[in-house]
C-alpha cells in the first residue's frame, strides 16, 4: 500500500488521534454511554479527574471525524455510540499494534491469553 493510500483510507484518521480521544473510542466500543459515564471511565482509567471542559470539546471532535454519534437522550442529557467507521478505525489501530509487538510465539500467546481472559 503507498502512502497516498495510507493517508486517505478512512480508518487512517485514528493514528491522528490524541491517546485521550482514542481512549474515549475504546470505552465506546464498549457500548453507547452518556457524557458523565464516558467521563468516569476516563477517570478510572487516569486516576485524575477529567475536566469537562476537556471530555467534551474531544467528544466533539470525534463526532465531527465521523467516529463517534451523538443522539440526544433527553433536553439535558446526550448519547454517543462508536460509528461503523469508528470501529474500523479501531481494529485499524490495533491491527497496528499487534503487527508491532507480536514478534514471536511468547508475545502472540500473551495475547491469545488476554483475549482469552475477556471473554
Amino acid at each position: 500500500m503507498s502512502e497516498a493510500q495510507t493517508v486517505t483510507d478512512d480508518t487512517s484518521v485514528v493514528r491522528d488521534l490524541t491517546a485521550f480521544q482514542q481512549n474515549i473510542l475504546v470505552i465506546l466500543a464498549e457500548e453507547p454511554m452518556y457524557g458523565l459515564a464516558i467521563k468516569r471511565n476516563l477517570e478510572e482509567y487516569y486516576g485524575t479527574e477529567v475536566n469537562h471542559g476537556r471530555l467534551y470539546p474531544n467528544l466533539d471532535d470525534l463526532v465531527d471525524m465521523g467516529l463517534v454519534e451523538k443522539s440526544e437522550l433527553d433536553k439535558r442529557t446526550n448519547q454517543y455510540a462508536l460509528t461503523e467507521q469508528g470501529h474500523d478505525a479501531l481494529l485499524d489501530q490495533f491491527d497496528w499494534m499487534l503487527a508491532k509487538f507480536v514478534t514471536g510465539d511468547d508475545r502472540a500467546g500473551e495475547v491469545v491469553d488476554l483475549v482469552d481472559e475477556h471473554r
